[in-house]
């Protein structure tokens, strides 16, 4: 496993930085991102990470970053890698003003910019049907994300309306046992919801859906069974919803540990750096995973 020291080594200048995307993006040769041609040269003199398209009509001229998260950025991609590094590491995440301190950044924004692009790249395009790993089973739950209501102000307090409360927003997620997670933020936790999101994220051919006694799980179309944690039971034989409740737990302590308040808008690039370190949680190189995302 690679440390910053070793990183830093690898990686002295912007010019090895770039480099290796080249060598990431086209491990088979450059080739034009416009138009997807093989038939492009290199400029030469001062602007050495530039090539030219012949296949394009006027020539378009592109660098390694065009389509990247690092285009149109005046941050070196030495820092860039850094940043990147750093939220690999970081298994509860770690804030914009952490990474301003550590990277000796100019500005808060600059940071904040920095990781939300970062986590822009690790959103999935889509969703891929759960396989249930472990026995073919995969896990439903949702949970609700916001501060707690003893924190606030007593004239911002809201009283709570059912499952979640006023100012909270819902959030879904599967997970398949020993396997991935998926989650998103959704509108309400209907019947119609939620089976909306189990069509969506698990396979057919997923022997078992395990959720908890919440009543919008009742009619599911998939085979599925609950515990009832409202009456104390959270396990009967293999149906628990054990993982997707620890992959909350840290959900929440990175949020109210180190990024302290999330806002509705925001929460789904959260949503995706969590999972993807989840669920490249056995990848031997999780920095070049991302690198490749970007």
């Amino acid at each position: 496993m690679m440390t910053l020291s070793q990183l830093l080594d690898r990686f002295p200048t912007d010019d090895e930085c770039m480099a290796f995307l080249v060598k990431l993006r086209w491990p088979n040769g450059v080739r034009c991102p416009k138009c997807d041609s093989a038939k492009v040269y290199r400029l030469k003199g001062g602007k050495v990470w530039k090539w030219v398209c012949k296949h394009s009509k006027g020539g378009y001229r592109f660098s390694p970053l065009v389509g990247t998260i690092f285009e149109n950025t005046n941050i070196p991609l030495r820092t860039w890698f850094q940043a990147i590094f750093l939220m690999t590491k970081a298994k509860k995440g770690v804030s914009a003003l952490q990474i301003q301190r550590t990277l000796g950044l100019g500005s808060y924004r600059s940071a904040w910019y920095m990781c939300h692009r970062v986590r822009a790249a690790m959103q999935d395009a889509g969703f891929a049907g759960l396989m249930g790993g472990d026995g073919g089973v995969v896990e439903v739950d949702e949970t609700y994300i916001g501060g707690e209501q003893k924190n606030r102000h007593a004239s911002e307090r809201v009283k709570f309306e059912g499952r979640g409360a006023v100012n909270h927003t819902p959030v879904i997620g599967a997970i398949a046992r020993k396997g991935n997670v998926v989650c998103k933020v959704i509108e309400n936790t209907s019947a119609k919801t939620l089976q909306g999101f189990v069509d969506e994220t698990v396979a057919d051919k997923v022997s078992l859906v395990a959720h908890d006694d919440a009543s919008g799980y009742r009619h599911l179309r998939q085979t599925h069974a609950s515990v009832r944690h409202s009456r104390g039971e959270y396990v009967r034989g293999n149906v628990h919803t054990a993982n997707i409740d620890s992959f909350w737990s840290l959900l929440k302590r990175g949020i109210m540990g180190n990024f302290h308040q999330v806002s509705r808008a925001y929460l789904p690039l959260y949503l995706a750096e969590f999972s993807f370190r989840h669920n490249n949680r056995k990848t031997p190189n999780m920095f070049e995973a991302i690198l490749r995302a970007c």
